[in-house]
């Protein structure tokens, strides 16, 4: 088994979008507007990169089937509405997704990095909102026979209050030799569990919100299998969608889906941080077996809705813990693979925040997002507004605004009532500029260079056209290739794309295949 490697991560969030001037409008329509729009301003003009659907294989099940639709890749026409599409040059992808705009991070290979990517994705669709709105005060729309797009806003969570659930999923490398069983059951207890660190908050229970009440998770109401393929119903704990995007013989992608969308910065740090260390420990042969539950799936929602913590889950064995128990046992066995310092700092603030929440959960409002928008609940409730009052479900969904100016989330951190772990400043960075060690680093700097030469892509491959009569495919596989130190002098140098091609080929960084056109 390969253990002791990077642990490469990346994060996907569909943001809800809506429209207060003209509410039925379509989210299509608008998520469209927002994503050219931003493409637009950003100097692509009317070049829009298509998404290459050539090694996509969402429907095959890392159980050994293959649910394909298509035994062909799709050729899918980047100005459809609702198909529009764009790489940034941070190295995300901001595209369209089951009508909501969609931020997919850049490949990075720590929780930190991680953390700070994921909020550039604020900041890059609060780009998107100013460029739609400058655009509609010049009466210009940017999509053809659409008017002007109205004043956007844009949420980051989970529910849209009608029944509908929209993810902010995760991903993280793992050995393909791993047995999968294996890790399915070790991460159920845990995912169950981490609800009470990284849950979002919600007023409202059940799928439609309609019971009155408060839960720690936006996402737990909508988990009905333990494992599961499906992603917008049926939807698992564990999700067993077989789709690497890099080397598939050495590789796995855990795609996990049971997460909330996170506004706190520690919330997120924690998320990705406490996931990758007790991979690290699966992999290096940590038993968590003994903490299998007897209902999980019932389990997960019964943990989101006790607001005291004091639930008792049952384990198979027939003990009772509850769910700050079960991730004390986890913390304990994955304490040894925090190696570097901030996995240590990551330990820390584990260890903070579960001591508060053992003492109070409502201590922890400074830090975690499920806590800090029952206190704002709670506040209201002694000012005689009941729960089931739909000002309520405002306060919930302001806390997710995006926007600095209108987010409750933003007015606390002004307040100094809420932990923040990096600058706006190094966030703005980060939406602009790739990681450096990671293969998202070529991707940003083609985009930011190159971006006209760039006809197609995918996580594992760009198409580009050089002076040549066909295309090139350049294969970008390895998550740990053509990184700032193998590639970052040929980049710089180049000044056409030909020299790119020419420099790589020298180099032997990667394979190139030219492509046939009809």
């Amino acid at each position: 088994m390969l253990v002791g490697m990077d642990r490469f991560i990346g994060a996907e969030t569909e943001y809800g979008i809506s429209t207060p001037s003209n509410p039925v409008l379509s989210p299509i329509v608008t998520s469209t507007h927002t994503v050219v729009a931003y493409s637009i301003a950003r100097g692509f003009g009317e070049h829009r990169v298509r998404w290459d659907y050539e090694q996509e294989t969402p429907l095959r099940d890392i159980r050994g089937f293959d649910l394909r639709r298509y035994h062909q890749a799709p050729v899918v026409d980047p100005f459809s509405m609702g198909v529009a599409n764009v790489f940034v040059s941070n190295g995300a992808r901001f595209y369209v997704d089951h009508a909501h705009p969609e931020y997919s991070s850049p490949e990075v290979n720590n929780a930190w990095d991680a953390m700070v990517y994921d909020a550039a994705g604020d900041h890059i669709l609060m780009q998107a909102v100013s460029d739609v709105a400058s655009f509609s005060s010049q009466d210009h729309s940017v999509l053809d026979g659409h008017p002007p797009c109205p004043p956007l806003k844009i949420y980051k969570n989970n529910v849209d209050g009608k029944g509908a659930s929209y993810g902010a999923h995760e991903n993280y490398r793992y050995a393909r030799d791993l047995d999968f069983d294996v890790l399915a059951q070790a991460l159920i207890p845990f995912f169950v569990c981490r609800q009470v660190i990284i849950g979002a908050g919600r007023v409202g229970l059940g799928q439609h919100g309609d019971k009155p009440g408060f839960q720690i998770s936006q996402r737990a109401d909508y988990i009905e299998q333990e494992i599961s393929l499906e992603t917008t119903l049926n939807r698992g704990i564990i999700n067993t969608r077989d789709e690497p995007h890099t080397n598939a013989d050495n590789w796995g992608r855990l795609h996990v889906i049971i997460g909330d969308a996170n506004m706190s910065h520690s919330s997120n740090f924690l998320k990705f941080g406490m996931t990758a260390l007790v991979l690290d420990a699966i992999e290096a042969g940590v038993d968590f077996s003994d903490l299998r539950l007897a209902h999980a799936v019932a389990e997960v929602s019964r943990v989101s809705h006790d607001l005291t913590l004091s639930h008792k889950l049952e384990l198979v064995d027939g003990r009772r813990l509850s769910a700050l128990e079960v991730l004390g046992v986890y913390r304990d066995r994955v304490a040894k693979y925090a190696t570097t310092a901030k996995e240590r700092e990551l330990l820390e603030l584990w260890d903070e925040v579960m001591q508060l929440l053992a003492t109070d959960p409502l201590s922890t409002s400074h830090i975690l997002d499920w806590t800090a928008k029952l206190a704002l609940i709670r506040s209201f409730e002694t000012r005689g507004l009941s729960i089931d009052n739909p000002k309520m479900q405002l306060i919930d969904l302001q806390y997710s605004d995006i926007d600095p100016a209108r987010s409750l989330y933003h007015a606390l951190v002004n307040k100094g009532r809420m932990r923040t772990l990096v600058s706006q400043e190094t966030i703005a960075q980060a939406a602009a500029t790739p990681p450096t060690n990671s293969r998202a680093f070529f991707r940003g700097q083609m985009m930011e260079k190159f971006g006209e030469a760039v006809l197609a892509a995918n996580w594992e491959s760009l198409i580009v056209q050089a002076s040549h009569e066909d295309p090139i495919r350049i294969a970008t596989t390895e998550l740990d290739g053509l990184t700032q130190e193998v590639i970052g002098e040929l980049l710089d140098k180049a000044s056409t794309i030909d020299e790119v091609i020419a420099g790589l080929e020298r180099a032997g960084a990667t394979s190139l295949a030219k492509l046939k056109t009809t």
